[in-house]
């Protein structure tokens, strides 16, 4: 399989509108799968029919996964489709390319939320 480089995305600045219940659970989850490994980051993306999908970033001797793409790989094994939200708990100031590029794979339009370690929302990504 070819070797993969995807840009970061810059997070614009959140407008103070506050998250939907729904995506306010996807901040939440991503947090727990963060602080459950004591990850770099944490991730959870909601699909067509609702269910809910939490990651970890992994870094093994022979395996590099952001949270963000294993979050959209466990959701595609799953059976979905299409994706209708995203949350990523990061203390980096950009989106990583490579889970940007995942939920896009599965959804042109479903919003990012990006999150600081606190939960207080960063900004989102919707292109």
């Amino acid at each position: 399989m070819p070797d993969q480089t995807f840009a970061g995305a810059a997070v614009p600045a959140t407008d103070g509108t506050a998250l939907s219940a729904e995506d306010n659970k996807l901040v939440i989850l991503a947090r727990s799968a963060r602080a459950r490994v004591g990850a770099v980051e944490g991730a959870a993306v909601r699909d067509q029919d609702g269910r809910t999908y939490a990651a970890a970033t992994v870094v093994l001797p022979s395996l590099v996964v952001t949270a963000l793409q294993l979050a959209v790989a466990s959701a595609a094994a799953s059976g979905a489709v299409r994706l209708e939200a995203a949350a990523v708990v990061t203390e980096a100031s950009e989106l990583d390319g490579a889970g940007h590029a995942a939920v896009r794979d599965l959804s042109n339009d479903a919003p990012i939320h990006v999150a600081a370690p606190d939960g207080s929302l960063l900004g989102s990504v919707t292109a």
